[in-house]
């Protein structure tokens, strides 16, 4: 059937469609009861039905005569080496790990804390977890000690799983002293703290407390699977709240694996046997489902790669990967991508390397500029594809579902909502707004299988960040516009939306305009108080490192740029080169920081933030220019 046929199916009659997207899946018993409301008048799907998500992503595999198959694949440049597991490998390491845990008294229903850097032990503790229906809480290695504790405190995590040590590039980062510092500031302390030493850095261990990861293998014995409620969680993954405080997005066991399935096989268009790579990492939503639970529930072959996409040698690491274990669908950020681009603008490295087994290069986690995607597109020569989601809906709500129809690909826009998803965009009374004309973006409940049904130990907080502003739906926090074919263009936070002389401009609509500049690397604008008109946009470049230009001339370019395809009212005349832009460990832009700094504002430096030393820098900078 046709994309508009398959989506309009699923909005028509969700109980029927998603009740037959679970049949998919291998339930030990099949749910009566497809969509319910809990106590708190909230959906619920199967919640009757019984399964386990480790049993799903291995034993069924196993089970199915794929044991020999390569399940993961571990490549780390920054310690030069490789490994393979096979579905039966993978599953007697995860059964024995779930034995360790077993012997720290980890049962179902009680929490458990990762905090591994990108290691085959961080995705087979995992799955351990999974297995035993402990509810894991991966924490993104090398996060502050700070940030460590505040999840500590909400997740009260039985026991703290954890490495010696992560590796940036040449860096070696001690995890043990993070820990220290996190459990020193925490109230709640886990049972246990076990500890894989990494032959880069032998942590010293506190006795009582610590435990050797290796040592505890030895003795452990293989534990079998629990059977699990499908409303049981899975996972909590934290994001960061307006309020400074970190929300635990809870995921379900029974809808995730739904979803995993079918993201994996509609919208990625992957099938068991293939080879599917998820560049993130685990301690972000993306490598939940896409680099450990999607591709294994699915049967195919899943990369992990412990490195970056430039500089572990070079610019040509991606390209390197693909070739080396055949690839057949890349997902990555458009930031890795304008990294390789700004290294290598040419696309020279590429050449080096045979990647006729990529069919897709799908990117997400930020807006994807036009000029990245085009970019891409040009040096491989298949479809780009710029997809939509969050940390909250687990898995893709705009996309071109390339095992459906692919749909023509409209730079700008993340193309066609996925099927379960009712996505409008409204204005602040919830009316929908004509074609071409930006808004809130806003999805009619219920929301499909996978995507949060509340937040950890707290329900409250749920209704009031995502159901009150728009009763009856879901509201992202995200603006956006649709056209007349119906492509939904996103276009960045509601405050990313600025009002300049009362007029209402898009920041991003600008971003376009300027990374499309050929010296260009990356870029942000951000609306900057000003007296007269409320806000002007200002623009901040970092150049590819073979631009030669100067800074006048650069900004006389992009205000002719601007007001050429904006026009004067956009007010764009202010441009300033900076080294670098301020973003979080996953490659999204920090601009609301950015306007607290140059309005003189306070701000608290977000958890997320990759380094925080770039802080001062741009306050320097915009203190010298007089944008501050």
């Amino acid at each position: 059937m046709t994309y508009q046929e398959f989506h309009a199916r699923s909005l028509a009659s969700p109980e029927q469609f998603w009740g037959d997207q679970a049949k998919l899946i291998h339930w030990f018993k099949f749910p009566e009861s497809i969509l319910s409301k809990d106590e708190h008048k909230l959906y619920r799907w199967y919640q009757d039905g019984m399964l386990n998500t480790s049993y799903l992503a291995l034993d069924h595999h196993v089970a199915s005569g794929r044991g020999d198959q390569a399940a993961l694949i571990y490549d780390s440049p920054v310690t030069n080496s490789k490994s393979v597991y096979t579905y039966l490998e993978l599953l007697q390491a995860v059964e024995l790990f779930a034995g360790v845990l077993k012997g720290q008294k980890v049962q179902k229903g009680d929490t458990v804390i990762i905090y591994m850097p990108m290691i085959p032990e961080a995705v087979i503790a995992m799955l351990a977890c999974a297995r035993l229906g402990a509810i894991h809480s991966v924490v993104f290695g090398g996060f502050a000690a700070h940030e460590l504790a505040i999840r500590i405190e909400d997740a009260k995590p039985k026991v703290l799983l954890t490495a010696s040590c992560g590796i940036e590039f040449t860096r070696v980062i001690d995890y043990m002293t993070i820990i220290n510092e996190a459990l020193d500031e925490a109230v709640f302390q886990p049972s246990s703290v076990i500890v894989y030493q990494r032959e880069q850095y032998q942590a010293p261990l506190k006795s009582g407390r610590d435990y050797d990861w290796e040592t505890l293998l030895k003795s452990a014995k293989p534990a079998d699977y629990v059977p699990l409620n499908a409303g049981h969680p899975l996972y909590i993954i934290y994001t960061s709240g307006t309020t400074g405080a970190p929300k635990g997005i809870v995921r379900e066991n029974g809808g995730h694996a739904v979803a995993m399935q079918f993201s994996m096989k509609y919208i990625y268009g992957i099938e068991p046997g293939e080879v599917f790579w998820a560049a993130s990492d685990v301690g972000w939503v993306v490598g939940h489902s896409y680099i450990v639970y999607g591709p294994l529930i699915m049967g195919a072959t899943t990369v992990l790669y412990e490195g970056k996409p430039i500089k572990t040698p070079d610019a040509g690491a991606f390209w390197r990967m693909i070739e080396e274990y055949q690839v057949n669908v890349f997902f990555t950020a458009p930031t890795a991508i304008r990294a390789i681009k700004k290294e290598d603008p040419e696309g020279k490295l590429k050449q080096e390397y045979d990647t006729a087994s990529l069919r897709y290069l799908f990117l997400a986690g930020e807006r994807c500029d036009v000029s990245t995607l085009e970019w891409s597109k040009s040096v491989l020569n298949i479809p780009v594809i710029d997809h939509w989601w969050q940390t909250e809906s687990g898995w893709p709500m705009l996309a071109n579902m390339v095992n459906v129809e692919l749909l023509p690909i409209k730079p700008g826009s993340a193309t066609k909502p996925v099927p379960g998803f009712d996505i409008r965009v409204v204005d602040s009374e919830g009316e929908s707004m004509p074609p071409n004309q930006e808004g809130a973006v806003v999805i009619r409940l219920p929301l499909p299988p996978g995507c949060l049904p509340t937040l950890w130990n707290d329900t409250e907080r749920f209704i009031k960040s995502y159901l009150a502003a728009y009763p009856g739906y879901y509201f992202s926090g995200d603006g956006g516009y649709t056209d007349e074919e119906g492509y939904i263009f996103i276009t960045g936070r509601i405050d990313d939306v600025i009002n300049v002389a009362g007029h209402r401009l898009s920041t991003s609509e600008m971003e376009e305009i300027v990374a499309a500049h050929p010296a260009v690397a990356e870029c942000a604008v951000i609306g900057v108080k000003e007296e007269l008109k409320g806000q002007v946009p200002v623009g901040f470049v970092v150049l590819k490192s073979n631009a030669n230009i100067n800074e006048a001339d650069l900004e006389q370019d992009l205000v002719e740029m601007v007001r050429n395809q904006i026009g004067p009212i956009a007010c764009f005349k202010k441009v300033m080169l900076v080294p670098r832009l301020p973003k979080t460990r996953s490659g999204k832009i920090l601009r609301k920081i950015m306007r607290h700094i140059a309005d003189g504002e306070k701000y608290a430096t977000p958890s997320t933030i990759e380094d925080a030393s770039v802080l001062s820098e741009l306050t320097t900078i915009m203190v010298d220019m007089k944008v501050q």
